[in-house]
């Protein structure tokens, strides 16, 4: 992993007002930081867990599909994702190898609080759960947000509104007892108490300290993956992949890694580097203005095939 200067690394990700203070580890992230082992031939699908995929609701049927579909490309054994009845037909159209379970509904066509009868038992065998592309902020929202960070035996992602809901409970985060990894944009991390002032780095950075048991994925340009002391910088992606929907895919791929059994601040690293080389692949083939996150999709097992061979690095 290369080690990053702090004047470096404002000079080429623009932080202009980011310190460094005594013990303080920047790394930028490398391709040789996120090999893949190759896999065994005598395997099959509960070798590389079981991800479970929480979200969906009226008018954002695409963000929980993205996710699926991102992390059915990322290599999970199994990908379930649950959404409300009200979107179920859109949802398994659309996804591609995924089980998709549809959930009760409430009049609004969100999740209601009587879908956790159905995804508790799901949680207890899930290797990684994902909670929140296109969950909404309802009601049912905050109660299943709630019950899975309470309940959870397995690593936690916590993208868009679950993100939102926590930013109004902030013991939520507290109380968690598993690694729980968190995707914010600059917008979400401010909802979720996160301060700006100073900059990108020394945001993230009091942010970590004040959350032990996180793992902040802080997206944008040059986007930070910090935990404790230790904060890399991503160089890969693009302005490409400046869409709606981006982010979504994200989620997928670091599900599946989570699934796999991968260590969250290595899947961390490794889903974000990914995650844009997938996006510079894209961007040569189709140009800035045309990328859509279904093409970030699509170009994943080529970026997959640039780090696998090799064991993958022990987390640091």
């Amino acid at each position: 992993m290369k080690k990053l200067g702090i004047e470096e690394y404002k000079r080429i990700y623009g932080d202009p007002d980011a310190t460094a203070e005594e013990g303080f580890a920047l790394n930028e992230n490398e391709a040789e930081d996120c090999r893949l082992p190759k896999r065994k031939p005598n395997t099959h699908k509960y070798s590389y867990g079981r991800a479970l995929i929480i979200g969906g609701c009226v008018g954002f049927s695409g963000a929980p599909v993205l996710a699926a579909n991102a992390c059915e490309r990322s290599g999970a054994g199994l990908t379930h994702l649950m959404v409300p009845e009200s979107i179920y037909a859109i949802a398994a159209a659309r996804c591609d190898g995924a089980v998709v379970t549809p959930l009760e509904a409430d009049g609004a066509g969100a999740l209601s609080a009587g879908a956790l009868d159905r995804i508790l038992p799901y949680l207890e065998t899930a290797a990684a759960c994902a909670v929140g592309p296109g969950l909404g902020q309802g009601e049912g929202a905050h109660r299943i947000v709630e019950e899975v960070i309470r309940k959870a035996a397995c690593p936690l992602i916590l993208d868009a509104d679950a993100l939102t809901i926590c930013g109004k409970k902030p013991e939520l985060l507290a109380n968690c007892k598993v690694p729980v990894i968190l995707t914010p944009h600059e917008g979400e991390f401010r909802r979720l108490g996160g301060r700006l002032e100073g900059g990108r780095l020394s945001g993230a950075r009091r942010f970590t300290a004040e959350h032990e048991n996180a793992i902040l994925i802080l997206k944008g340009y040059g986007t930070l993956i910090a935990s404790g002391e230790s904060v890399t910088v991503n160089p890969t992606g693009s302005p490409a992949m400046a869409k709606g929907g981006s982010g979504d895919v994200l989620c997928g791929i670091l599900c599946a890694l989570l699934a796999q059994g991968f260590e969250p601040v290595f899947a961390a690293r490794a889903a974000v580097y990914l995650h844009g080389l997938a996006g510079d692949l894209a961007r040569s083939a189709l140009g800035e203005y045309s990328l859509t996150p279904s093409d970030l999709i699509r170009f994943l097992p080529e970026a997959f095939k640039s780090v696998c061979g090799e064991p993958a690095p022990a987390d640091k």
